[in-house]
Order: structure tokens, then sequence, then C-alpha cells
């Protein structure tokens, strides 16, 4: 078997998840010598509320270690890595490779972790990722399921995986399905269904006491029993069906739920047990009078060989199926050893007669079956076939030519990533809607009604970036109103100085735009916004004025508001904005349509102000 190499294993499932493959196969490896680095699943979906206890899980596995990293048993370590979990979002993974790749490679230089085998079962653009970014000294890819029938972006996921495998040395699949998709890009691919630890029943067999787990004493035979994941690709109905067809049966699922178990979690002769520790497996399945996999018929499942298979067969237990591809195929080199159903009535019926079939030599029969997936004699075909690929990799080393020309093939790419990644930023944020988009939560805008004033905020340098500007358009618009009859009044409120105070240039266009002196009144102290409320509802109080139109930017009318309702209370706010700031201007008419104009970083500049202004007077407790 593999010895003295230095492994990274990329998971699909986290360490402390239900016993599978991927743990049995690291801790193996770990055993006889060889040094293992388990990074547990970075996902190939985007999680949702269902995956909230994963992912605080993942937290505290990462606090308890150290920057994410411990060591489980000798020569065995767990990464617990926690990046951004949109697996196909360009600007996230840019991120995720920051926060992934570096962690990855100071560990590996401070335990001396050099040119490790990479055995990746998860196929994502973070192996990928991980792959390029480190000296590999062969590329394993194990496919395990179907992914593109899991993920949420199936073109994605397919993308990225015919790339693992055709960059990789040696392919294992784990069913015939699955090694017909990868032949069709790897020459280099064999077929390892998942096996059984079958020290752990034997030894269980062993044992001249065999206690009865206490969560099983009180349930009635005959069990029909489950052990696995609880997942979405369980046929549920088949379930019910049994359970309530055949009250006389107890149908125990031992695992953790993975998904809504409502139609079944009511049914008072089915019992959910669980996760249970794989060394408690053997009492359970012990129990059993029959084991089933209650698999529903899909795209998904017509590639998935159920390691619970070889698990039940190790103590000799009968298996009831549905018609799955793989069981067909197992059913086919073992002498038809699996009961099959069809149909919900054909799964019941199988299950009645391998209750009442106890031959000693079909149980033997099937004890034989799981020795043959015995997970040691895996390992050590595939250990052999490692070997023979390290061996013939070692004898066509590169030269300095070909390390070097490909060191710029990998650095060219990265810039180019890097350089698409900016532009389609650029892009996105400078010729699409999308800013206004986001900035729209900032305008609050009023139909004019009659009141008592009007009241102009202005800004110093406003919009425009630029002092004695931004004024003018809100005293037009202001001035407007006054026109229409809706105030006898306007109050103009700044403590902004440019050669003169901003309040009388205001008050000079006004009254050029034929508004009476008398009708002005003026605001100098403000020097915020904050003092701009207080100064101005001074002057409101002081005349009984309750009720004003307030105007000022579009995009400063939301703090203005939350500065108003804090500050003061009792006024009656109507909000009319400058209706086309040309300073905020993003739209065109072209032939009758609106076209989109380019955002300038002066606008940028002033929404991100805005923004900043919230922030600031949250903290202060303006607002």
């Amino acid at each position: 078997m593999l010895k003295n190499q230095n492994i990274i294993c990329i998971s699909t499932i986290d360490w402390d998840f239900v016993w599978q493959g991927h743990q049995e196969i690291m801790s193996t490896l770990a055993r006889n010598g060889n040094r293992v680095l388990f990074i547990e699943n970075t996902g190939v979906r985007t999680p949702n509320f269902n995956d909230l206890g994963r992912l605080r899980h993942r937290l505290a596995n990462w606090f308890k270690s150290t920057k994410g990293f411990r060591e489980v048993v000798e020569n065995l370590y767990v990464y617990s890595p926690v990046i951004l979990p949109f697996p196909y979002s360009r600007p996230a993974s840019w991120i995720n490779r920051r926060m992934l790749i570096k962690p990855i490679r100071n560990w590996t230089k401070v335990v001396e972790f050099h040119d490790p085998i990479v055995w990746a079962f998860l196929p994502t653009r973070v192996t990928l990722d991980i792959i390029d970014a480190i000296e590999t000294k062969l590329i394993i890819y194990y496919c395990m399921a179907d992914f593109s029938k899991l993920a949420s972006n199936p073109k994605g996921i397919k993308r990225t995986e015919e790339k693992l495998i055709k960059k990789s040395d040696l392919v294992f699949a784990q069913g015939t399905a699955l090694g017909k998709k990868c032949r069709l890009m790897n020459n280099n691919v064999y077929i390892f269904p998942c096996g059984v630890k079958i020290e752990e029943f034997e030894n269980f067999q062993q044992k001249s006491l065999r206690e009865i787990p206490f969560d099983l004493k009180g349930i009635k035979r005959p069990i029909i029993g489950y052990v696995g994941g609880i997942h979405k690709h369980m046929d549920f109905k088949l379930l019910k069906f049994i359970a309530e067809t055949h009250p006389e049966w107890s149908v125990v699922l031992i695992g953790p739920a993975q998904t809504e178990v409502r139609e079944i979690n009511s049914l008072k002769n089915i019992f959910l047990l669980g996760k249970k520790d794989f060394s408690e497996l053997p009492s359970y399945i012990n129990e059993f009078n029959v084991g089933v996999i209650p698999y529903d018929k899909s795209a998904y499942t017509d590639t998935v060989y159920p390691n619970k298979l070889n698990e039940y067969h190790a103590l000799g237990k009968p298996v009831v199926s549905t018609q799955l591809p793989e069981i067909v195929n197992f059913n086919a080199e073992n002498e038809n050893i699996v009961l099959v159903g069809k149909t919900h009535e054909e799964f019941a019926a199988c299950i009645s007669r391998a209750i009442n079939n106890t031959d000693k030599t079909t149980a033997d029969m099937r004890i034989s079956s799981a020795k043959k997936n015995n997970w040691h004699k895996k390992i050590e075909e595939m250990s052999g076939l490692i070997e023979g690929a390290l061996d013939k990799n070692s004898g066509v080393p590169l030269d300095w030519e070909t390390r070097f020309r490909e060191f710029y093939k990998t650095a060219h790419k990265k810039i180019l990533n890097t350089a698409v990644i900016f532009l389609s930023a650029y892009l996105v944020i400078f010729y699409t809607p999308l800013f206004w988009f986001f900035s729209e939560p900032l305008k609050i805008s009023q139909a004019p009604q009659k009141a008592d004033a009007i009241v102009v905020f202005a800004g110093g340098v406003g919009e425009s970036g630029q002092a004695a500007q931004g004024y003018e358009e809100r005293v037009e618009a202001a001035v407007d109103l006054y026109a229409k009859g809706y105030a006898s009044h306007i109050i103009f409120s700044s403590g902004y100085t440019y050669v003169f105070k901003e309040p009388l240039v205001m008050k000079a266009l006004a009254v050029e735009l034929n508004v009476p002196e008398n009708a002005i009144i003026l605001e100098d102290k403000a020097k915020n916004t904050y003092e701009n409320v207080k100064f101005t509802e001074a002057i409101l109080r002081s005349n009984g004025w309750k009720k004003i139109l307030l105007v000022s930017s579009p995009y400063h009318m939301k703090r203005v508001s939350l500065v108003m309702n804090k500050a003061a209370p009792g006024l009656k706010v109507i909000y009319t904005p400058v209706p086309k700031s040309r300073f905020y201007s993003h739209e065109l008419e072209v032939d009758g349509k609106k076209v989109w104009q380019r955002v300038n970083l002066g606008q940028i500049k002033g929404i991100i102000h805005e923004c900043l202004g919230i922030i600031y007077y949250f903290i202060k407790g303006y607002i």
C-alpha cells in the first residue's frame, strides 16, 4: 500500500459527517504512514436555510482549531475553510482564492508538506484553484456522484468537472455510468464502487455479548431498517406506503435529517433515530430483519452506488432496493441476491419475502459479497495504480524550460482572469442601471401639497463636488413651488461660505426669479444636515409653522428624513427633491426610448458620501 506520501484530499463532505469512503480512504492511508490534509466540503451549491447548522458547525470548528487546521489522528489533519458560499460567482471565487490558497500554502510550508498528491472528490472551481496554486506530484479524481444533478449551476459544475477529469493522472469512478462518462475525457479511468469497513462488522460478530441499542429496545419486530443520510433522493411516499399498509412492521431510519421529513414524521411505526457513530452501526444493523435502499428514481440516483448495501450484507442481512442501475449491475455479478421492487407494491412484497427467508446459504453469499467489497482491498488496489502513475511521472521529469513556460502560462492566466473581473466590474458599475438600482433606497419623493413654508437645504460643494454650484437647481425647484402657490415663505438653510455666505447667494437668485424679499428667511449657521434640521425647526416653531415642503438633492432625502424623524418628530414634512438633478442625471430620451448614460465618478462619490453620512449619523446618535 502507498507509503510516505503527502496527500491533499479535497472532500465533498465534512470530517464529522456520516462516515463514508472519504474518511475511510484517508484514515487508512494516514495509518499506513502517509500524511493527509483533509479539506472539508466547500460546496457545489449556494447554501440555504437548511445548511445553517452545518455552517455554524464549520465556524465552530474553525475557532476551535488553529486558523482552521487541526490534527484529528496521527498523520491526518483537517482544514475547515471559511469562505464565501457562492461557488459559481466570479467575484466570490476571486475572493475565495485569497481566503483559501494562502492558508494552505502557509500550512504546507510550516509542516514541510511538499510535492503532495491531490486526491479530489469535489470537481469545482475551488479544486482547480488549489491544484493551480501548488506544485503537485499527482492528481486523482474520485468521481462519486453526478454533480450536475446536485449543483445549483449544472453548466458550471459540468465545465469544471471536465477540466478536472482531463487534468487528472488517474480517475476512479464509483460506478459503471460515471466511469463511462469519465472515459470520454480521460483514458486512465478505473471503476471502484464504495466499499465497507468489514473489520468493524467481523469484530462485532465475534463478540460473545451483543447488546441491543437502548433506542431499539422498545421497538417491535420485524424491523425494516435504513442507515445513511435522510436526504431528498429518498422516496418518502414509498416509506409512507410501507408503514401504512404494514402497521405490523417498524421502519427504523438511522442517519442525520438533511431534508424535510414532515411526510413521514407523524407515522407511529416510523422511527427516526438520528445520526450514530460508525462504530455503533453494526449493533443497529444486527437488529434489522431487512435492510432497505428506498431511493427515488431520478437522473441522479441512476449513477448512485449505495454504500449501505455492503454494510447490510456484512451481517448477512437481506436487502430490498428500488430499481437503481448500479443495483441491477451488482445483481448481475452476485446471483441476484438483492431483491428489487419496481413499484411500491412490489417493494413491500419483496420485504415480506425477505422477512420470511432465513436461508443460511443466502446469508453467507451476502457476507461473501461484502468481503469482496472490503475497503482495505479496494484501497490496496488504488494504491497500486497510484504507485504505477508515480513511477511513470517520475520517469519523465519536466525540464527547466517547460517548468518556466508553465510558470508564465499560469501567471498570464491569473493576470487575464483578474483583468476580466475588473473589466466586468467596471462595465457593470459604469454602464448598467445596477448602480442606480442599489442607490434607489436613498431617494424619497412625494407630490407637493399646500404647506406653511418651503425649506431648502443647500449643500456646500453639493452634488457637483465644486463650491457655488449645487445650490442653483435647489433654488430653482423652490421658486417653482413658490410660484405655484404651495407656500408663502421660503427658508434657505446653509452655513457654507464661498466668497459670500451661501444663503445670501441663494436669496439673491430667488429675488432675481421674482420672489419677494419679505417672503425669504435665511438660516446661515448650519454646518451639516443635523444642524440644518435643528436650526430650521427653531425658525418654524417661532413662526408657528408645522408643515413644510423640503427641497434638497434626490439622494440626500433618506438622511434628511431619518434626522427629521428623530430631531423634529412633530413636524409634517413633504419631501420634494429637485425633480431632475443634472448632477444625478442618468437617463436620456432617444427616439422616445430611455437610454442609460455612463455613471460618472462624481455621482459615485455623491452616493458613497450619502451612505457614509447615514452610517456616521447612526454612530453619532443623530438618527
